[in-house]
């Protein structure tokens, strides 16, 4: 291991010795700072993450906006890591949570500022300090990010942004001072984490893919489904795990959906991204334009056909397309990172939800209809980590965020996270 990551590593533990002893309530006023610091810059923040990944400016200012959300959420939360008591017969008999020690985050580029954020807060707040390891196109997006977290009063080596290489990954991951690691990525990256993880005993998060169903119930608000339904695809330029990418109706609204799930498709026209009035650009890189393309092409040469064709304009520019799917096509299991869509048909909401249950994901799913029972039905039923109704899946800092299946597992988001990297201590006796 370089001499310089091995000195970080040492800064990071020596940190952690110092950070762990601080109050729960004196963390959080680090926070409070932090938030301050986003909602202030968020303009400048936001070019940067327009500049590396090309998202169109306005949403890169949310992007930096919900960060300082989540700040003011844990800047405020509720202290669940005090000691709890639990009544026994012994004098003493408490449950302490205890932080593990320095935590590796490997995080992505479509949301270079909200991923490291909704990963290193809670851990940070519970007494961790953290270690980004970011996407190699958001190295300046991975250094601010230190920066702020310095500028916010936070002691030198709670967070820390190392530009390492994929290769050095696992050699971090076996390292002693390493305690856990958490991964927002591909099924393919989350494997190999786990593993490596797996055989050094340490404790992992896994936020993976994802192929979100949007189910369309016969009862449903046509008109309100089709304009979420774009937004759920195409925000982001589809560059999103939770992003709706199945789109399950009911026969007996099929046409009437289509029609106008191709009338909001056919607004977003790719536009420069530093405009303010952009909501729609290139993908981050050709190469995952490339891919793609070629998943593209594989679904129409396994018996898909195309009702909004997937049209490429530039290097790494579409405008968007849709497939209609054939049940054995291997693009079923397979997640369209980009401004793809897919729609199936069921003629009932048995259905409907065999449809959606049937892939290897199980991130977010998304049901419209106006029936409170029917609601209830996909509720319960669904296979994923959300079910949201008559509203696109996205994350909500109150709420707890994670998959099921191959989507990953462990806890982001909500007070539940800062219970993610903590070991739970029984103390026990008399006196």
């Amino acid at each position: 291991m370089k001499e310089s990551i091995q000195n970080k590593l040492q800064q990071s533990q020596q940190s952690f010795k110092k950070w762990k002893q601080i109050p729960f309530e004196e963390r959080q006023k680090y926070f409070a700072k932090l938030a301050e610091i986003l909602r202030a810059r968020k303009q400048d923040f936001g070019e940067i993450i327009t500049q590396e990944m090309k998202k169109p400016i306005s949403q890169s200012v949310a992007e930096i906006e919900k960060c300082a959300t989540l700040c003011d959420y844990y800047a405020n939360a509720e202290n669940v890591l005090k000691p709890e008591k639990i009544h026994t017969e012994f004098q003493i008999s408490e449950v302490h949570h205890e932080p593990l020690g320095t935590i590796l985050g490997v995080m992505p580029w479509n949301f270079p500022f909200w991923q490291a954020i909704r990963f290193a807060v809670p851990t940070i707040l519970a007494g961790n300090t953290v270690i980004l390891k970011h996407a190699s196109i958001c190295l300046k997006s991975g250094d601010t990010l230190q920066e702020i977290f310095e500028e916010a009063g936070f002691p030198d080596g709670v967070f820390l942004h190392f530009e390492i290489s994929h290769s050095e990954i696992e050699e971090m991951i076996a390292h002693s001072i390493i305690k856990g690691v958490s991964l927002t990525g591909s099924e393919v990256a989350g494997r190999k984490i786990a593993e490596t993880a797996g055989k050094n005993l340490k404790k992992c998060v896994l936020e993976l893919g994802g192929s979100d169903a949007f189910i369309v119930c016969e009862d449903a608000n046509l008109v309100k489904a089709a304009e979420n339904a774009a937004i759920g695809r195409l925000q982001n330029i589809g560059q999103t795990c939770i992003a709706s990418k199945r789109f399950i109706i009911h026969e007996k609204v099929f046409d009437s959906f289509l029609f106008l799930l191709l009338k909001n498709f056919k607004k977003y026209e790719i536009g420069n991204p530093s405009d303010v009035k952009t909501n729609f650009s290139e993908m981050a890189r050709e190469d995952l334009a490339n891919d793609l393309e070629k998943q593209y092409q594989t679904a129409l040469e396994n018996g898909a056909e195309y009702i909004l064709p997937l049209e490429r304009i530039s290097k790494a520019g579409f405008k968007p397309g849709i497939l209609k799917m054939n049940g054995e096509n291997p693009i079923n299991d397979e997640e369209l990172f980009g401004p793809l869509a897919m729609v199936y048909s069921g003629k009932s909401d048995e259905e409907l939800l065999a449809i959606a249950n049937n892939t290897m994901f199980g991130l977010g799913n998304s049901v419209w209809t106006g029936d409170k029972e029917k609601a209830l039905f996909f509720a319960e039923n669904l296979e994923s980590g959300t079910v949201s109704i008559n509203q696109i899946t996205k994350s909500d800092v109150r709420l707890p965020f994670g998959g099921t299946k191959n989507s990953g597992y462990g806890t982001e988001l909500s007070l539940y996270a800062l219970h993610e990297f903590v070991s739970k201590k029984t103390i026990i006796g008399n006196l």
